[in-house]
């Protein structure tokens, strides 16, 4: 995937950044998939500092405009979602001060998706600016975190590269198996 991106921006040429930023927020938008693709794909093709410094403005974008977009009353995520956190749950309730502080904190934890933040958020009685800040401040850390993590991946040997594959592999198929069991 990283690579198809990679070709995307050479064939943008000079506007490669302005696509890597629309690939963002369209992955802002849809709140279901990784941005670990366009970040290792930014790293790869602008380096480690540039592709880290265009994945942290696209996603900051991407969020702004999805909370925007929600706002407005486009909800492609089901929001009952929301209700199984309760820091989530919160969210919703709070404004100002609070809310800031809980936006932060989700934002750093690595394992609530963007799109569910995004979404409470802008269900919430939260301002733009608050969520814009508090969303920019609590994603760098965590972007952070995943752009060393992409970076060692792809300065380590195949061999590593080959063992993380089948990890990543055996996961989906668990996932996938126990998806395919609660539903049955």
């Amino acid at each position: 995937m990283t690579g198809a991106i990679e070709n995307l921006f050479t064939s943008s040429g000079p506007f490669a950044i302005v696509v890597s930023i629309i690939i963002n927020i369209v992955i802002s938008i849809a709140g279901v998939i990784p941005s670990v693709f366009i970040t290792g794909a930014n790293i790869t093709f602008f380096g480690f500092h540039t592709g880290l410094i265009i994945s942290f403005i696209g996603e900051c974008i991407g969020a702004a405009f999805s909370f925007w977009l929600y706002r407005k009353g486009i909800k492609t995520l089901n929001p009952s979602l929301l209700n199984k956190n309760k820091w989530l749950q919160k969210l919703q309730q709070t404004q100002g001060w609070d809310s800031f502080v809980i936006i932060l904190v989700l934002r750093v934890l690595p394992f609530i998706p963007s799109g569910l933040i995004n979404l409470a958020a802008a269900i919430s009685k939260t301002s733009i600016l608050t969520f814009i800040v508090a969303s920019s401040l609590g994603k760098l850390p965590a972007l952070l975190i995943e752009a060393y993590a992409i970076k060692q991946v792809l300065e380590s040997s195949n061999d590593v590269k080959a063992i993380l594959a089948i990890i990543a592999l055996f996961i989906l198929v668990i996932y996938l198996f126990q998806k395919r069991r609660k539903q049955n």
